[in-house]
């Protein structure tokens, strides 16, 4: 016995080494957006819909390994790839729409943070973007290795999460039948596709699953290292799509019987409160703030990064460019949630769209590279690869397709 403790703990710290990239991107995507839309369709559909997640987690496997792929592979990065094979435009393209993506998702990340720290201190909301901001900028500049720094608070805060909305799923007592029959999409008609776009968008993130390529680079990975950049990138999206589908549960099992229906995360809270007592929204709050600034602080990072390497400023998030690209993402989702109403919303949809724009360049530009016999040789997609790769793209269109109609509607009512 004296002897097995050290090799258990051996084993553990090699596995925790061989790991990281993957754990960043579901930090990002599971933002207090996606805990919202889980949260709503839950209480509104109940378990109807988790199959919904399973797709929308082997599309973003796909993909996500597809860019862990390409980073073992090369020394230069996605968009220098592009750059030098397909033109500038195209990294510059992307580039903008996945800075203004960041800026946009930035306003929802500051409300989340805000809620839930309300949530468990009862202090007002709109205090706290302007501590944590301040918080992530000297993150941001005065971390000498950030991307070490983010890969041991992005595990941290993953791991809270999980433990936070299992918790208050084994508090909600769901059924265990009704659960399985809602990997089987037998409710399912054309009228509720706005469901299925929004559900795949709390799981599916081409912005995450491309920037994949940057972490695993980051990582030091090489060729050598692609089985386990590989079982890195599938870790992180099957907590990705648990953590997910534990919030649509909870929220299916303790709202739809009532016929509860939540709008927000504050309401899941609210509701959770009353049915269960505080200490459940006190789980939940945690969670959500854990959601909250792991986004708050990848996204950033993430648009930052994307924008400096786009106009040829460099790819790592220690440089200056990124850097400084990063702290106005921090900067400018704080004054919007902080200080700015009305107008601003307006301003928000706009960017939004703008920034939908990243998601079929992305994933077009990612299959051509992935199938480029001079840039990929034997790394190249295979056939089931590409299958799965469209499959993908037909479900981020209907998620694009959308989200504009939702703007074009919106402006249309202005």
């Amino acid at each position: 016995m004296g002897e097995k403790a050290p090799f258990q703990y051996e084993t553990i710290k090699k596995t925790l080494r061989s790991i990281g990239p993957g754990f960043i991107i579901a930090s990002v995507v599971l933002g207090p957006g996606s805990i919202t839309v889980a949260s709503s369709i839950g209480s509104e559909h109940g378990y109807a819909f988790l199959w919904v997640v399973v797709l929308a987690a082997l599309s973003m496997l796909t993909y996500t390994s597809m860019s862990a792929r390409f980073g073992v592979m090369h020394d230069k990065s996605f968009l220098q790839v592009i750059t030098d094979t397909y033109g500038h435009w195209f990294a510059v393209l992307i580039g903008f729409s996945a800075f203004f993506s960041a800026i946009s998702f930035q306003f929802g990340n500051n409300l989340g943070i805000g809620i839930g720290m309300q949530g468990l201190t009862g202090i007002d909301e709109r205090l706290w973007p302007l501590i944590f901001t301040p918080l992530a900028i000297i993150l941001n500049f005065w971390a000498r290795d950030l991307y070490k720094v983010l890969e041991r608070i992005m595990m941290s805060l993953v791991i809270i999460m999980i433990l936070s909305f299992f918790i208050n799923m084994v508090m909600a007592k769901p059924n265990g039948l009704a659960i399985a029959r809602g990997f089987i999409p037998h409710t399912f008609s054309f009228h509720q596709l706005d469901v299925v776009a929004a559900l795949v968008a709390t799981t599916f993130s081409l912005n995450g699953a491309f920037y994949q390529s940057y972490l695993v680079q980051i990582k030091g990975w090489k060729p050598k290292n692609l089985k386990g950049s590989l079982k890195d990138s599938y870790i992180g999206i099957i907590m990705l799509a648990f953590i997910s589908m534990t919030i649509i549960i909870t929220s299916a099992a303790a709202l739809h019987p009532a016929r509860i229906k939540v709008h927000s995360a504050a309401d899941m809270a609210l509701q959770l409160d009353a049915l269960f007592g505080r200490f459940a929204k006190y789980i939940f709050s945690a969670g959500l703030c854990a959601a909250a600034f792991s986004s708050l602080m990848v996204n950033s990072v993430m648009g930052g990064g994307l924008l400096a390497d786009g106009l040829g400023m460099g790819p790592s998030m220690n440089e200056k460019a990124p850097k400084i690209f990063t702290s106005i993402i921090l900067l400018t989702g704080m004054l919007i949630a902080v200080f700015f109403r009305g107008d601003i919303i307006y301003t928000l949809i706009i960017a939004q769209a703008f920034s939908m724009l990243a998601v079929p360049l992305i994933a077009i530009g990612m299959f051509i590279i992935l199938n480029n016999r001079k840039v990929m040789g034997s790394f190249r997609n295979n056939t089931i690869q590409n299958i799965l790769a469209v499959f993908g793209f037909l479900l981020v269109s209907v998620m694009v397709y959308y989200l504009y109609s939702r703007i074009i509607s919106f402006l249309g009512s202005m």
